[in-house]
């Protein structure tokens, strides 16, 4: 089993920046991908961004293209999403996920969930 624990979400206004972590602890073998996910109210989940298991591939929807950015420090097991240039539209709770079995970047098939973290931008 692999567990993550997101952090980070919070209120800000339109335009701020804000940082989530997730920490990842538990079977992840050899190495995982993990990428970021986000639900708004009423809609369904979506992917955000996506990084593989070295930390030098990035993918992202083109929502956030140019606007967030994923990494990961794998001493630390720790993945960041940073957001800048938030705008109300991203509000959402936002969810990071892992997989042990290796996909090709793109794919949003993820096999292991945190529990969330709230992100809300006032306008």
């Amino acid at each position: 089993q692999v567990q993550l624990v997101e952090s980070g979400g919070g209120l800000v206004q339109a335009g701020a920046s804000l940082r989530l972590s997730c920490t990842v602890s538990g079977r992840t073998g050899s190495g995982y991908g993990a990428a970021w996910f986000r639900q708004a109210p009423g809609k369904e989940r979506e992917f955000v961004a996506a990084v593989g298991w070295s930390g030098f591939n990035t993918y992202y929807s083109d929502s956030v293209k140019g606007r967030f950015t994923i990494s990961r420090d794998n001493a630390k097991n720790t993945v960041d999403l940073q957001m800048n240039s938030l705008k109300p539209e991203d509000t959402a709770v936002y969810y990071c996920a892992a997989r042990v079995v290796a996909r090709p970047l793109g794919s949003t098939q993820y096999d292991y969930w945190g529990q969330g973290t709230q992100v809300t931008v006032s306008s």
